[in-house]
């Protein structure tokens, strides 16, 4: 599928690299690159805005009052779901805060969200706010789990004893399913179950696993999720987000916030403000969609229809398998004491417990490595404390990349070393 991407431009310094070969980007886990055919269609809408205003809303390949509707279908295979639990709409974060307006309803007993250790800034905000809203104590109500002492992920076993013992005072679970800086992939499943057995909602945010790992999001139970799509989904910064609901919910679970487009569209012209809810998922919009964001997603989703999540992940399995094997091969602890550059890697080993992504510590100043493979052409990305991110995203990177990359992490390291005078 990488011929439906286009080359990308990277500052380099071409005494280091070949100029006729591309950058390697294994940065898709921050923003997906651009599909080719983005720009046609953002022309195609615009041409016809300009051509026939107000008309667009009803006419064309994609009506602008339905297009969101138009394309929920092709979210269906991505996510584990059917099409009427799925709803695009707004930013993560915001569709987060719409979720948890209905799923988090505090009692005197149940008050509680579980959440893990160093969540992505915006889930940790948006969870703490929720708590404020209620006019709860943050750090009574927020249950944080951390991993065990000397270790950087967590043990699904210590999860879920921690929802078995304190499961009658938690009223949402809400876990990431790939953990941003780590990369590990929690047991969705295995969560799910262990909350809704002691009477908590179970939620998700999704923005590092959508698109990246395969989602059964009907068949395991989840009780809510929300994504973005510019991460491995490809539709650009700021692209629209995504919601789920189980449809088990349709009739009981009813969005706290409501606007125009959470009324049925049958009746939604007669304008007598008696407001005929939507059930299920597409209740929780609010506004008309975004047609020059719903245009960017179609692209990459009809990439990821013909290329379907199964073969996707079975690529991902080895190819993140193959750089994690040149990893340890070059650059394992060496039994014998020698002063070599050692590379530890942070995320899981187990194929289960990971997605795309592996984040590496370094013995050597990691600030140093990033520079000089940015120099090398290579883009991938440094979060503190002290990892790199790399992310061989199997939509559009290929075995070669990991090959070249290795080479050029070996060149970045011994530069490195070169400026630091020694390996700490």
């Amino acid at each position: 599928m990488k011929e439906n991407f286009p080359d990308i431009f990277s500052t380099v310094d071409l005494s280091l690299v070949n100029k006729d070969e591309n950058a390697i980007y294994f940065s898709g886990n921050s923003l997906g690159l651009q599909p080719k055919t983005v720009k046609t269609y953002l022309d195609e809408e615009l041409d016809k805005w300009a051509k026939t205003g107000v008309f667009g809303h009803n006419i064309g390949k994609w009506p602008w009052i339905t297009a969101d509707e138009k394309i929920v279908g092709l979210m269906t295979d991505i996510v584990g779901a059917n099409e009427k639990e799925i709803v695009l709409m707004n930013a993560l974060t915001v569709n987060l805060h719409l979720l948890l307006l209905s799923f988090f309803k505090p009692t005197p007993t149940r008050y509680k969200i579980l959440l893990e250790a160093k969540a992505f800034p915006s889930d940790h905000y948006a969870i703490e706010s929720q708590l404020q809203l209620h006019g709860l104590d943050i750090k009574k109500s927020m249950r944080i789990i951390k991993p065990r002492e000397g270790e950087e992920t967590w043990r699904t076993e210590d999860i879920l004893e921690v929802i078995e013992k304190e499961g009658d005072s938690i009223a949402v679970v809400l876990f990431s399913g790939v953990h941003f800086y780590t990369g590990q992939l929690f047991n969705i499943p295995a969560i799910t179950k262990a909350g809704q057995a002691k009477g908590c909602f179970v939620g998700f945010d999704l923005a590092h696993a959508v698109g990246n790992v395969e989602l059964h999001l009907h068949d395991w139970g989840v009780d809510f999720a929300c994504w973005c799509s510019y991460k491995y989904l490809n539709a650009g910064a700021g692209g629209i987000a995504g919601a789920f609901v189980h449809e088990k919910h349709t009739h009981t679970i009813k969005p706290q916030l409501v606007g125009w487009f959470s009324h049925e569209l049958s009746t939604r012209f007669k304008m007598d403000n008696k407001l005929q809810l939507i059930p299920g998922a597409s209740g929780f919009r609010i506004s008309n969609p975004p047609i020059l964001l719903i245009c960017p997603l179609y692209a990459s989703l009809e990439i990821f229809k013909k290329a379907t999540m199964k073969a996707l992940r079975r690529k991902s399995i080895l190819l993140t398998g193959y750089l994690e094997y040149m990893i340890k091969h070059c650059y394992s602890k060496d039994k014998e004491g020698t002063k070599k550059p050692v590379v530890n890697i942070v995320t899981p080993s187990c194929i289960e417990d990971r997605g795309c992504q592996l984040t590496l510590t370094f013995s050597c100043p990691i600030d140093y490595i990033f520079q000089e493979l940015g120099k090398r052409g290579v883009v991938c990305d440094k979060r503190d404390p002290n990892g790199l991110r790399v992310a061989p995203a199997p939509l559009y990177n290929s075995f070669h990349d990991v090959y070249k990359f290795i080479k050029h992490l070996t060149s970045a390291i011994d530069s490195a070393e070169r400026k630091c005078g020694s390996v700490v």
